[in-house]
């Protein structure tokens, strides 16, 4: 694999800023099943929240991509930061389609799943070559 010292600051600065922000995303889907959570269970006026709090986070996959090719990370990682912001999208369908509805709680599950692959995978190419 590619040292760590043979990359640009330049490229490692790319790599830590996807690796925060894919890891912010994680977090921020927590947050948002924890405010459905809270929606269903106590209180309904919060699906309010739910619906506002993705607008914050929901082009953190975009950046991504960019700063997964910027940061030359290894292949596939622009493509599953791809796949997330698809994931993101099709909530918005199976939110609004009655039909589609019970997909949205199924899509959420796919979605911090492969937040997490995507995380992981992506902090062992922080700075440099893998981090063990």
């Amino acid at each position: 694999m590619v040292n760590e010292g043979k990359l640009s600051k330049r490229v490692r600065l790319f790599r830590g800023a996807f690796v925060f922000l894919s890891w912010t995303l994680v977090a921020c889907i927590v947050v948002q099943t924890y405010i459905a959570g809270m929606a269903v269970f106590q209180e309904p006026s919060r699906w309010s929240m739910h619906v506002s709090f993705v607008h914050i986070f929901e082009f953190i996959p975009l950046l991504m991509i960019a700063f997964a090719f910027a940061g030359r990370m290894p292949k596939g990682t622009g493509w599953l930061s791809f796949a997330l912001f698809a994931l993101i999208y099709c909530q918005y369908f199976t939110a609004n389609l009655p039909a589609a509805g019970a997909l949205h709680p199924v899509l959420a599950l796919a979605l911090i799943v492969l937040s997490l692959i995507v995380a992981r995978r992506s902090s062992r190419y922080r700075g440099g070559g893998i981090v063990p």
